[in-house]
C-alpha cells in the first residue's frame, strides 16, 4: 500500500456493521464469552479486548495503521506525545543508568531529561546532532537509549542519522527518533536503522487540534 491508502484504510477490519469509518468504542470493558477463554487473556494464550487501559478496538487500528505507516513491526498508543518518550526511556533505562539527548528537542523533553529523570536516578547527557562523534566520549556501560528529533522542534535541524546510528548501533545502543515535526510522510527513521520512533499525535496526526495523544512505534528485529 502507499502512504495514503495506508492512513486511511490500514488495519480496520469491518464490525458487523460494516461502517466504513473506524468506529470509537467508548468501552472501559469487554464481555468474555467464559470463564476459560478470561483465563486464556489473562495468561496471554489467545489475544483479545480485556480492559482498555490496556488495548480498544479504535486504539488497536490505530495503532496498526502508524506502524504500517513507518514501516514498524508494532506500535504503543500513549496519552500524549510525553508519555511516548517517558515510556520509551523507562522501559530500558533504570536508576545508575544514563541516556544521551540530543542538545536540540522539544522544551518538553529538555524538561524530561534535564529535570524529571533525574529524579528517578536517570542521568541525562547532551550531544550535537550535527557532530555525533561526539557520542563516543559520552557513552558508556551504563548508556541505555540515544533520543533526537528528525527535525528539531522549534530550531528544524536535520541530524545526521547515519552518524549517530553507526555509532549507536558500534555501541550497542538504542536509538529513538521523534518524528512528529517530519511525520512519516517525510520521514521514516527505522528504515534508516533507528530503532524506535515516537510522537505526539497531538499535532500533525490529528491535524485539528482536537485530540491528545502520542504514539511509540518499534522496528522489526
Amino acid at each position: 500500500m502507499r502512504d495514503k491508502t495506508i492512513v486511511t484504510h490500514f488495519g480496520y477490519e469491518k464490525d458487523s456493521q460494516m461502517t466504513m469509518a473506524v468506529p470509537i468504542y467508548q468501552t472501559t470493558a469487554y464481555e468474555f464469552k467464559s470463564a476459560e477463554y478470561a483465563a486464556n487473556l489473562f495468561e496471554l494464550k489467545e489475544l483479545g479486548n480485556i480492559y482498555t487501559r490496556l488495548q480498544n478496538p479504535t486504539t488497536d487500528v490505530f495503532e496498526k495503521r502508524f506502524a504500517e505507516l513507518e514501516g514498524g513491526v508494532s506500535a504503543v498508543a500513549t496519552s500524549s506525545g510525553m508519555s511516548a518518550i517517558f515510556n520509551a526511556i523507562v522501559n530500558v533505562a533504570e536508576a545508575g543508568d544514563n541516556i544521551i539527548v540530543a542538545s536540540k528537542t522539544y522544551g518538553g523533553t529538555v524538561t524530561l531529561s534535564g529535570h524529571t529523570l533525574k529524579r528517578f536516578g536517570i542521568e541525562s547527557r547532551y550531544f550535537d546532532v550535527h557532530s555525533p562523534s561526539e557520542l563516543e566520549s559520552l557513552i558508556d556501560d551504563k548508556t541505555k537509549i540515544i533520543v533526537f528529533e528528525s527535525l528539531s522542534n522549534p530550531s528544524i535541524d536535520v541530524p545526521d542519522f547515519d552518524g549517530i546510528v553507526e555509532i549507536a548501533k558500534k555501541h550497542k545502543v538504542l536509538t529513538l527518533v521523534d518524528n512528529t515535526v517530519a511525520t512519516p510522510i517525510h520521514c521514516k527513521p527505522l528504515s534508516l536503522g533507528c530503532d524506535l520512533v515516537c510522537h505526539s499525535t497531538s499535532k500533525y496526526t490529528t491535524g485539528q487540534g482536537l485530540a491528545l495523544g502520542g504514539i511509540i512505534v518499534e522496528r522489526e528485529g
